[in-house]
Order: C-alpha cells, then sequence, then structure tokens
C-alpha cells in the first residue's frame, strides 16, 4: 500500500505523521529539550582518576564531568574468547592502569545525567542502525537473544558472510530478522560510513567535542520509515528539507528523489486532519464507521481493547451484526496500535462469536492487518474466555505518555471521590484528632463542593459531630484544591 510521509518541523518540536489511503496510520513526536545524550559519542579527556572508587571523572564539555567505571572501559577479547570472558577477565584490570589524566578518549553516553549526577560512560562503541548495531572495536557477530534460537545460527551464518569482508562486529537486531540481504547490506554500508565519519571528526576535534548525535526523528524518517511503498517525504521547513537531502545523498541516495519541500499555505498536517487524529488517538473511545466503538485503556502493565456494537444495527440478524463489527474492529485495532505506538501486553475483548468460521475470519484478518505493522507483534488465537492475548514491542513512548501526564486530582485513576464520600472522610478524621488533641477548635480546608455539602445537605451531621466532641468546627472554602484534597487544622 502506497504511503506519505508529513513532517511538520519548529524549533521546540518535530511531528511525522504516516497516512496511507488518506488515513494517519502511524505518529512520531520529539521534542528538542527532551532528547537525551544516550548514544552519543564524545572526544573526552580524563579528569580525575579514583583508584579507591575504580572509576575517572571524564571532561565531555558538559556542565559536569562524566563518570567512566572500570566495568565500561573496553579493552579488545582475545582471539576465540566468549565476549562475557573477556570482561569478566578485563575487570580485572586496575583502572589506573588503563586511562590517565590528561588522556584523550573516545567515549559514548550509556546513561544520561540525572540530578547532582554526570553522564555514564563507556569506551566501547556501538553505533545504531535500522536492522543492526555495529561494534567497530569488535569482531563479535551476534543476534538478538529476543529472536527465536532455532533461526540465530542461521541469520548469524548469514550476517557473517555479509560482513566478513572488512570485518568489525554486528547484532542482527529482532527487527532484522526478516530482513532480505540487500537490506542487511545497505544497513551495513550506512553504519560503515557512519563510523567513518565518527573516526575522521575525533582526529580533528579537541577534548570535549560530540563527534556523534543519534539520528534526529527526522533522519530517522529517512532511515526507519522510508520505504518501496513510500511515494513522498514532504518537510514545511527549507531549512531542513536542505539538511534532510544532504544527509540523504551521504547515506540513503535511494529516498532522495521522494523528498519534497512543502510550501503550502495550509500548515501541512491540515492536509489530513492529523491534529484531529491526534487527538481522537488520546482518548478511550475510537469511533467505528459502522456504529460499533471500540474501548482503549492502558495501564502499566497491559492494554485492553474492548469491541461494542453501539448503534450498529445494519446486518439482518445478530450474529451477521457481530461479526461485521469484529471485522472491522480488527483492522481498526491495528490501526490504534501503530496511531498510539501501544506496546507490551494487549488484550483484545471482540464481541462473543456463536459461529467457528467468523471466529477463524476475524483472527485472520486481525493478524493480516498486524502484518502490516513495522513493529513486531505477536497474536495467538482465542482464549476460553474469548479473548485474544498479543504482545508489540516496545519501541519508543506511548503518544499518551509523551504528550500526557497524570491528572493531579485523580493522579491517573480516572476517577475520584465523590464530594459526599470525602465529606465522610473528614468527619472521621475530625473525631480521630479529637480524641488524641484537645484544640480550641477544628478548621477544615477543602474544596467548594465538600464545603457547600457541609453548609446544605451535610450540615445535621456535622453539628452532630461538633455536640459530641464539645468543639466547633470552621469551613473555609479552597478553589485551588483537587475535590479528595483537604486539610483539618487545628487551632
Amino acid at each position: 500500500m502506497q504511503q506519505d510521509i508529513l513532517i511538520n518541523w519548529s524549533p521546540q518540536e518535530t511531528r511525522v505523521a504516516v497516512v496511507e489511503s488518506g488515513a494517519v496510520q502511524e505518529l512520531h513526536v520529539e521534542r528538542s529539550l527532551e532528547r537525551g545524550l544516550v548514544g552519543n559519542v564524545y572526544q573526552g579527556k580524563v579528569a580525575r582518576v579514583l583508584p579507591g572508587m575504580q572509576s575517572a571523572f571524564i571532561d565531555i564539555g558538559l556542565e559536569r564531568a562524566a563518570f567512566l567505571h572500570v566495568a565500561d572501559v573496553w579493552n579488545r577479547q582475545p582471539e576465540g574468547e566468549p565476549p562475557q570472558v573477556a570482561r569478566s577477565s578485563q575487570a580485572q584490570i586496575p583502572i589506573e592502569r588503563q586511562v590517565f589524566e590528561g588522556q584523550a578518549l573516545m567515549v559514548q553516553v550509556i546513561k544520561d545525567p540525572i540530578g547532582t549526577k554526570g553522564a555514564r560512560l563507556s569506551t566501547q562503541i556501538s553505533v545504531a542502525g535500522r536492522l543492526l548495531v555495529f561494534l567497530p572495536q569488535d569482531d563479535h557477530v551476534g543476534v538478538s537473544q529476543k529472536i527465536a534460537p532455532t533461526l540465530r545460527d542461521e541469520l548469524r551464518q548469514r550476517l557473517q558472510t555479509l560482513t566478513r569482508p572488512e570485518g568489525g562486529g554486528f547484532i542482527l537486531r529482532t527487527n532484522g530478522e526478516d530482513a532480505t540481504d540487500a537490506e542487511l547490506a545497505e544497513d551495513i554500508a550506512y553504519l560503515r560510513k557512519t563510523w567513518a565519519g565518527i573516526k575522521q571528526a575525533s582526529l580533528r576535534s579537541p577534548p570535549g567535542s560530540l563527534l556523534h548525535q543519534d539520528l534526529s526523528l527526522i533522519q530517522r524518517v529517512l532511515r526507519d520509515l522510508t520505504g518501496e511503498s513510500t511515494q513522498s517525504i514532504r518537510v514545511d521547513s527549507r531549512e531542513q528539507f536542505d539538511q534532510l537531502m544532504a544527509f540523504g545523498r551521504a547515506f540513503m541516495p535511494s529516498a532522495v528523489g521522494k523528498l519534497q519541500h512543502y510550501k503550502g499555505e495550509r500548515p501541512i498536517f491540515d492536509l489530513y486532519g492529523v491534529d484531529e487524529e491526534i487527538a481522537r488517538a488520546l482518548g478511550r473511545r475510537v469511533d467505528l464507521k459502522s456504529g460499533g466503538y471500540l474501548i482503549v485503556d492502558q495501564t502499566e502493565a497491559l492494554t485492553t481493547m474492548d469491541v461494542n456494537t453501539g448503534g450498529y444495527v445494519g446486518a439482518r440478524n445478530f450474529d451477521d451484526t457481530i461479526f461485521k463489527t469484529n471485522l472491522e474492529a480488527a483492522q481498526a485495532i491495528a490501526r490504534q496500535l501503530r496511531l498510539r505506538n501501544l506496546g507490551g501486553i494487549i488484550i483484545v475483548d471482540f464481541i462473543d462469536m456463536v459461529r467457528e468460521d467468523h471466529r477463524d475470519a476475524v483472527l485472520a484478518e486481525f493478524r493480516k492487518q498486524l502484518g502490516r505493522d513495522r513493529v513486531k507483534t505477536m497474536a495467538g488465537g482465542f482464549s476460553q474466555l474469548g479473548l485474544v492475548e498479543m504482545t508489540r514491542k516496545r519501541t519508543r513512548e506511548s503518544l499518551a505518555h509523551m504528550l500526557c501526564e497524570p491528572c493531579a486530582a485523580c493522579q491517573g485513576k480516572g476517577s475520584v471521590k465523590t464530594a459526599r464520600s470525602v465529606a465522610y472522610d473528614i468527619l472521621r478524621e475530625i473525631l480521630r484528632e479529637a480524641r488524641q488533641f484537645n484544640p480550641r477548635e477544628f478548621r477544615v480546608v477543602a474544596s467548594p463542593r465538600v464545603i457547600e455539602l457541609f453548609l446544605d445537605e451535610e450540615s445535621q451531621h456535622l453539628a452532630g459531630l461538633c455536640e459530641f466532641i464539645g468543639k466547633t468546627v470552621s469551613l473555609q472554602s479552597e478553589a485551588a484544591m483537587g475535590q479528595e484534597q483537604y486539610d483539618i487544622i487545628l487551632l
């Protein structure tokens, strides 16, 4: 299926939409202030060696010196020895015998700075591609542990054949499991060229210089999202278009002809209503064309998708209504997974179907639609409870986690206690406090709805409590408080 890629750029944020047949299929967002340092390669300088901590502080041009532990100081592994054996043996070499103050050292960030701690570094450089990770200082060829063990030997042999002439270490990523030799060769060429650029930069750059930064979202569009089915890549920024053209000519020549600078007066995302799609992708309910709908609930452990018929009564009988709703839902769910970038465990609750051929047809359609996903998915059959369990590889934060935060009032629960429940909590708390302390007066500070309840419907109960404890209870309304929030002040 043919696709178009739209890129909306601003200094603070880059947004990318993948559109097929006029419908948005994927959304990607990157914010400049939230881009981490992990993956960046620097020309560092050893500022201080700490033998007692078996670590060193490295100046890489940031506000705080970065931290290098002896376990992350890489040495070439002995011939024929597996990486884990080599690593354990090199850990015995004290750090003061491996680095010295003033030494220039190429390092890579493996953990971002947090609070007062500087970034954590490694001297083993790795460069990530779409299908492979390149380890230029190594000659180990490996395969991701997440790929089935039965396939690993064959994939390792293929990779060794492709990488043998020039050497270097490579690890096949999970999304490279089904890649062709041509696709792997293209990724290998890109990674070698990137490493050559890093080496050249290290020879002419002073300490504290950034030698390589992991690709921005706008560059990853060419590396990861562009394929044979891509018709056009439209960018609404002239500056970014020129930079993308230069990057494409150097690393992805096949994609250069698809790049276009969008000069229209309307915002580029208005062409396909992308902003409206983003708003819908943040909601719980997804309406289907037939009148049915989905309810999407994303939790920490898993995501659930519930299919409902809604107002759909278009078929001749109820079984057909359910079947057609489930078929449409199978397509919509696969699209929502891509659009929202949902990962991990996903439970789909299709409407119960009596006929087995209907269940088979819905499952076949669901798997067919999942097959279009560039992220690895795995779906089982219907369980005894009529649920479909599936997994989708987590590649980045979901759209909701990137654009939203938990509600300050409900703390992400999706609901708050009623005003009456809070009022009764307050009455119990006053009684508890009165048994321990002997203040002149209690003052309740709470949300307007709770205070209003005390002044009206719950005034009798409050008066009864005051008489029972022999103390006055005054009320103070605070508009800034959430419904569940309150303070009881002892005067």
